[in-house]
This record gives C-alpha cells, structure tokens and sequence, in this order.
C-alpha cells in the first residue's frame, strides 16, 4: 500500500467479503475480464464488462453502489492474465493499491508495485529478468507528507522537519550561517561567533540596540557596532528591518518553529546568482515563436527571468548588501539561426538590468559544433558534452558558481542535476510537460515509439532529474496529483515499467517534500486592465477594429459581425482536439439563446486546410468550416487566424471588455490555463474548463466560472445565463470582472512567483546541507543509474553529424518580448508569424567517468 494511505483496513482484506457476497455476478463478470486472454484492461472497459455480467437492475446498481463498484471505479488499469486478473486502484490522488484477484475461486492477495508491474510486463514481454529500480528504497529517512490536500506543500513540511532536528541540535544552522559569504565577504555572522550561546548574546545586544533607534536609521549608522559583535552586513538596511531579522533568528534558536523559520530564511542572503536551462528549441526574445520545439516554455522563462530580478534587487535592497544580482538563461547556439539570434552567444535580457542568455554550441563526438536545430526528441547525446561545456563558461562570467540553477523540461533539468551535482548547488526543476503522459502506454509501448521519440532516454532523464533534485516546481495541484478520477503528471511516473528495459518499482512519490505549488502569472505591463485608460495602446485599436469587425473575408479572418452592439464571447488557442475550440463553436450555434445575446469571436490556427501540415489541425479546419455552414453562422461568428504578437493580443482582450463580453476557455483538459490568466489580468469575466488547472485558477461563480467541457448544454447555458443575468443587473458583470481581477492579485502574479521560488532556493539550500549524509547513499545509486543506464542509451540515439536536420513545417515566427514602460515605436507592428540486474539497496563505488552525481 502507498506511503500516507490512511486506512486500518486494506482493499485486500475487505475484497473478499464483498466478492463473497455477490459471488455469482462476480464469477460472471471476471470470467468475462478474462475470456479475451491476455490484455491491459482501462477502466471504462472494466465497468462495460461488469454491467453486462449483471441481468438484474437493482442487483447491478447494489453493486456499483457498494464496496466492488468503488474499487473497481478507483481502479486506473487491470492487467489480465489468465486465470488472474490484477488490479492497479487509485483510492485518492497519490494513493495507490495493488490486488490480484483469481477468476476462479475469486481468492484475492495484495501485492507489491514491483509485482503488479511485472504483471503487467507479461502482457508484452516474456522475460521478467530486468533492471529494477527503486528510489523511493532510499527515501526512508525522509519525511513525507500523507494526506492528499498537502500534496505540493513541500517547504512547510520541510520548515517542519528542519525546526524538529534543530530543537535537539542548533550547530547546524550556526555552521550554515559561518558559511555565508558573497565574493569573498562574510555576511551575517562572522567566525568570531564559533558557538550558538555566542550568537545568541550578540543578537541580543544587538536588538536591543537597533531598538532604540528610529526605525529608519541606515545600517552604515551602526554598522561598526554590529562588527563588534561579530555581525556582518546582510541584517537588513535600516534599523526596522535588521530588528525584525535579528528577531526572527532569536526566536528560531529559542524555540525552533516552521513559521519563524520560513520568515527567517525569507531574509536569509544566500542567493545572488541564479543559471536557468532551457536547452531545446529557438530561444530568443524575437522571431522565435512558432519555429519547432519552441512555445510557451520561452514565455515562461522571460517573464519568469524579469520577477526573479526584480525580486532579487529588492531583497538585496532591503538585506543592506551593494551586490548586484545575475541570472543566466542557458540555452544552446545555433550558427544556422534561421533569422533568429539563436546565433549570438551573450544577449541581454531586455527590461532587465543584469541578466542575459548565455548560448552553448552542441558539439559532435570529435569537437566540432553542430550548426543545425535539434528536435528535442533527438537531443540525448549531445547533453553530457553541453553541461560541460556550459559550466566552463557559466564559471567564468560568473567569476564562482551560481547559488542556484533551475532546470525546464527533460533535457534542462538533466543538465541542471549533472551542473548541481558537479558544483554541489541548490537544483530547482519544472517540467513544463512530461511526455509520458501525454503519449498513452508510452511505457509499456515504448519500444514501437523509441525509433521517433526515444523515450528509453527522455524517461530514464525525468527520473534521474526528479530525484536529484532538490524541489520541484509546478504549476497547479493538477499537475502533480491530478484529481479525484485521473492521476497527475508526476504521479504517473510512481510506479511504471518499460518493458525489456526498465521497472521503476518507485520512480517518484507525490507525498514527497520536494514537491511544491507556484503558480505563474501574465506579464503586467502586456496584460493589464482594461480600466486603466492611460495605458491603453490605442494606435492598435485600428488594427483590432479592422481585425474584429472588417467584413472582408482573407487569410488573417472569416466572416463578419452583424450586430455590433452585442457583447464577444471570445477564445484563443491551438485549434486541435484537446483545445475543443470546435466544440466552442458547436456549444454556440446549438443554443439560440446564447447567439440572441452575444456574438461569437474565435483566435485560432490557420484558416485554410491547404496550408497547415499538421494532421489534426487540418480536421479541426474542417469542422470549424462545417459547423460555421451548418448552423448558419455568417453574421454572429468571427474567426481570425492564430495570433503570436501578444502586445496586440493583451490589447485584443482589452477590446473584448470594451464589449462588456467574456473569455471562455472550453478545453478538454488544461494543464495550467496562462490564457485564462491573461484573459482574467485584462478584467474579462472568465468561463474556464473544470479539467485541469483553470479549476485551481478560478473559484467557481467567485472569481469566474467553470464549465464542463463534456457537457456542451450545460455549459452555453451557463454562459447565456450570465449574460442575461448582466442585462438584468447593470452591476453583476462589472462585479464578476473586479472578482477575477482581485483573484489574481491575490494568487497568480509573476511577484507572488518570484517570491515563493526564491524562498524554496533559502529553505532547500539550508536543507540540502543538513540533510547531506542521508542523501549520500541516493545521489550514488542516482550517479551508478545515470552512466550504466543513461549513457548507453543516449549513445544509441542517431546524431545529426554534419548532415542538415529537416525542422518541421511552422508558423511565422513573431515578438515575444513585452513593450518597456515607454514603448517603442516598432512594437504595433505585425511581421507574419540492460542489465539484468535488481537495485534495491544503495552501491558503494566509486567512478572514475567524467561526471559524478555526488554530494
């Protein structure tokens, strides 16, 4: 049974009374399961197989209703093997139980992930003698979390277990703060304080020195005193703030307490330099979107770059310190740009001060660099030779190692734990995706995907990264733990197996300390609102009038608007299933109520099926052309092409509430939902789909309002309900637009991020050194992993060599990067867009490769 499932009694002990009790159904119903022979059975299929074993209705609802129903409505996949069957069952997000039931006698026995999956093997495999691995083997000494709701809470978990070790034993944090220091200087507490008691005298005596002074007082006043008293700079820059760090500190060694500790380590300098990874790809600030590999991540990481800057200078500001903050974004160098500046080694960030993106050149095996794009599916043997190279060169223009390097998707994160482990640095990871779950069975399936994927590597890459790393970010509960019915990105990858590759027994645990919730925001000088009259760029609003209400039909837009006076029901998306921007449009011309009201505005893909490479854009095309025909839509509907230029897009929303109309996002499944916080930042009232991360975003009829994707009625319903709601209350759609701007303010700001991840760097820096001698034993078994395993697939991956790569068919590239505070003057414009071996305890080698995952 997975760690944190709370209950006395488990699936296995209850199962057989209740198969006891509806014996004949149940003998009917698994020898339906496995009257196919061997197969991998989804739940639905379960349910349909159950509910044509049971004839009587009132029979069929008792037992869907009961303990059987429950069970088999939790249970993600069975794997039959005839005479047995075995079931993977999913309690609750992060909970997991493993039974195996016989068809026959219906005897039932738990059984251990490692057995499950085994099982599950045999429906592809025939030799179970293969590589088993199991990290969460060495996880013992770590605390975890064990209720579902604390999933993602990680750093108050972590404050917990740090207060409890240091009320026995405070000598750590002493060591810790000795070893403070920025470009050779000490900072805090100098080593004339080689005891807790001596720091606790000189806090005292300086708190009741800083006490009498006006809060105002600059630190240079009485700097000379604190050095007296073996305190260094970094306290704070007036006498107020070095009051409340002494505080803080004084009563974190009195009596040690998560609260005060997060606030302690809030004001801690430790961080100054930061290096983050984003490896695949055309990254840059200009012409890049829509070039392969290359989309949001780019967005994310610019706007994430900007917060994290400016949240360093204030604290630097307010720690008393003269030191100037750098961040570099890694990423490589491509001599054939393609236009872009891929090309150029050192580029400043712009609206920053002090960061940059350093570009690395991938290298071939005899030195040469590799001039060509990359797919990130192909980019495996080149990362080994590229964290090298980088840290050569972030080693120099830092002038020392960074404090703290954060990795972005499977090949920055592999980079970032190889640079982490080598320099012995904080590691933070985001995923932004993990492929395996979005490629379904790409486990058990991955030998028929390997040859275009390379799965085996990108794989075996996430596990190494998750595990060595020291937090994870992500951006919504969703994410990590999905929801009720359907489990998360990172809790797929709990307990799965590679067939005649890899069993992962535990690849990682939800309930693990690392984990942890911060959620971005939308660029504030690009998406703001809608009120804010003063900052409205109207020269664009020609081309927005042109784009929304022209009613010519071209290449950039389809049909017209009729009657202009109604409000725009508006989306913005990829046009592909998932997005369900057709289904939108079905919503709208089925409900006659809902177009009486409003008209309908959607942004999306390419308007011509000739044009477009992409197979399920071109049917999406299609349909969006078969039901504009089919309910006689020309008049009430606009379709305007895919828009990349997001200033003009910041000021399309602005327009859209101009309207008084509302953002709907109506997609089957949403990872996170930037488009709705985008939509929310410029004061639209937002419908978003309850799949997914907008569910966390909006607070259902609070904030905006959730729909559901799979209930198309219901949903336009609820739209024209709102909309009739606003003509009849002159105020309500005033009131839900203020509600989901305070919404944000609240939760989703690029400074509310900065703040949480530069507090995760103190909080995991100070852990990572206290809970060294315990990780020891993981980071070898980690080290043995990456170069047994790792290295020899990554060598069997084809390289490019010298020969040209064919990137894939895209849209015209645009600018990603936000207008500075006093615009400039070109921003309007709108150019077009192995081993049969079993690991279960840790080895004790010692490897003489290159790189060492060590501590």
């Amino acid at each position: 049974m997975a760690v944190g499932f709370g209950r006395s009694d488990s699936i296995a002990d209850m199962m057989p009374e209740a198969l006891r009790q509806s014996r004949y159904q149940m003998k009917r119903c698994f020898q339906r399961y496995v009257s196919q022979g061997r197969r991998l059975m989804k739940r639905q299929q379960l349910l349909d197989e159950l509910d044509k074993s049971v004839d009587d209705k009132a029979d069929k609802d008792h037992l869907l209703q009961g303990f059987l129903g429950y069970v088999i409505s939790s249970t993600q996949e069975a794997a039959v093997l005839p005479p047995f069957v075995a079931f993977a069952v999913r309690m609750n997000p992060g909970i997991w139980e493993f039974v195996k039931v016989h068809s026959a006698n219906l005897s039932v026995e738990q059984m251990t992930p490692s057995d499950y999956l085994k099982n599950k093997e045999a429906l592809a495999y025939d030799d179970d003698s293969q590589l088993e691995v199991d990290f969460g083997a060495l996880d013992l000494s770590t605390p975890h979390l064990t209720l579902p709701s604390s999933i993602g809470k990680g750093a108050h978990l972590v404050s917990r277990f740090m207060s409890s070790k240091l009320t026995d034993n405070k000598k750590p944090l002493l060591d810790y703060l000795l070893a403070l220091s920025h470009r050779g200087d000490m900072l805090m507490i100098n080593d004339t304080l080689d005891t807790v008691d001596k720091l606790q005298t000189a806090l005292l005596l300086a708190e009741v020195s800083v006490a009498g002074l006006h809060p105002d007082t600059p630190y240079s006043e009485f700097e000379q005193k604190f050095q007296e008293w073996g305190l260094e700079k970094g306290w704070g820059d007036t006498a107020e703030t070095c009051k409340e760090t002494l505080s803080s500190l004084s009563e974190v060694l009195q009596a040690p307490d998560p609260i005060n500790m997060e606030k302690f380590f809030s004001r801690v300098p430790c961080v100054f330099t930061v290096v983050i990874f984003s490896i695949h790809g055309y990254f840059g600030q200009e012409k890049v979107l829509g070039m392969p590999d290359t989309g949001g991540q780019v967005v994310y990481i610019l706007d994430q770059v900007r917060a994290l800057e400016d949240e360093l200078l204030q604290r630097i500001k307010q720690q008393g310190l003269n030191a100037t903050p750098k961040i570099l974004v890694l990423t490589r160098l491509i001599p054939e740009a393609k236009g872009t500046k891929c090309n150029v080694e050192l580029e400043p960030i712009e609206n920053t001060k002090h960061s940059n993106i350093l570009r690395v050149p991938f290298k071939t095996e005899d030195g040469k660099v590799l001039p060509q794009w990359v797919s990130r599916f192909d980019i495996y043997p080149y990362l080994e030779r590229y964290a090298q190279d980088s840290s050569v060169k972030i080693l120099e223009i830092l002038e020392g190692k960074p404090d703290l390097v954060i990795g972005n998707y499977t090949d920055g994160n592999l980079v970032a734990s190889l640079l982490s482990s080598k320099l012995d640095v904080t590691q933070g990871t985001i995923a932004h995706a993990l492929e395996k779950t979005k490629y379904e069975d790409s486990d058990i399936k991955w030998r028929e995907l390997d040859h275009k994927y390379h799965f085996s590597c990108q794989f075996t890459a996430d596990m190494i990264a998750m595990n060595t790393s020291d937090f994870i970010i992500a951006s919504t509960y969703q994410e990590i733990a999905g929801s009720k019915e359907k489990p998360g990105q990172y809790e797929s990858h709990y307990a799965f197996t590679m067939p005649g590759l890899c069993r992962y027994a535990t690849g990682i645990n939800v309930f693990d300390p690392k984990f942890n919730i911060a959620a971005p925001g939308a660029d504030q000088s690009v998406y703001f609102p809608f009120t804010q009259k003063q900052k409205r760029l109207t020269d664009l609003h020609p081309q927005i009038e042109e784009l929304l209400y022209s009613k010519e039909d071209n290449n950039e837009h389809i049909g017209h608007l009729a009657d202009r006076s109604k409000p725009i029901i508006f989306s913005m998306a990829r046009l592909d299933k998932i997005k369900n921007i057709t289904g939108l449009v079905e919503w709208y011309g089925q409900n006659k109520r809902l177009r009486d009201l409003v008209n309908l505005v959607i942004v999306g893909g390419l308007l011509d099926p000739s044009q477009s490479k992409d197979r399920e854009e071109i049917e999406e095309i299609n349909k969006m052309h078969s039901l504009i025909n089919k309910y006689q839509l020309v008049g009430q509907i606009r379709w305007i092409k895919g828009q990349t230029d997001r200033v003009r897009n910041g000021e399309l929303y602005r327009c859209i509430a101009d309207t008084k109309g509302a953002f709907v996002q109506p997609a089957l499944y949403e990872a996170f939902g930037l488009t709705v916080i985008e939509a929310m930042n410029c004061g639209l009232p937002t419908f978003a789909t309850n799949q997914g991360g907008p569910a966390e975003i909006i607070v259902d009829e609070v904030s905006g309002f959730h729909i559901n994707p799979l209930n198309g009625k219901e949903a336009s319903d609820k739209i024209a309900y709102f909309f009739q709601k606003c003509e009849e209350d002159l105020i309500y759609w005033s009131k839900m637009s203020t509600a989901g701007l305070q919404r944000i303010y609240e939760c989703y700001t690029w400074q509310i991020y900065a703040t949480k991840v530069l507090n995760m760097a103190s909080i995991y820096g100070f852990w990572r050194t206290l809970d060294k001698e315990e990780k020891q034993a993981k980071q070898r078994y980690l080290h043995m992993f990456y170069n047994l395993q790792f290295r020899k697939l990554a060598k069997n991956v084809p390289t490019l060599g010298e020969q040209p790569a064919q990137p894939t068919e895209s849209t015209e590239p645009n600018r990603i990067i936000p207008r500075p505070k006093e615009r400039q003057k070109d921003a309007n414009k709108d150019p077009e867009d192995c081993d049969q071996l079993t690991w279960t305890t840790a080895p004790s080698l010692q490897f003489l490769n290159r790189w060492s995952l060590k501590t």
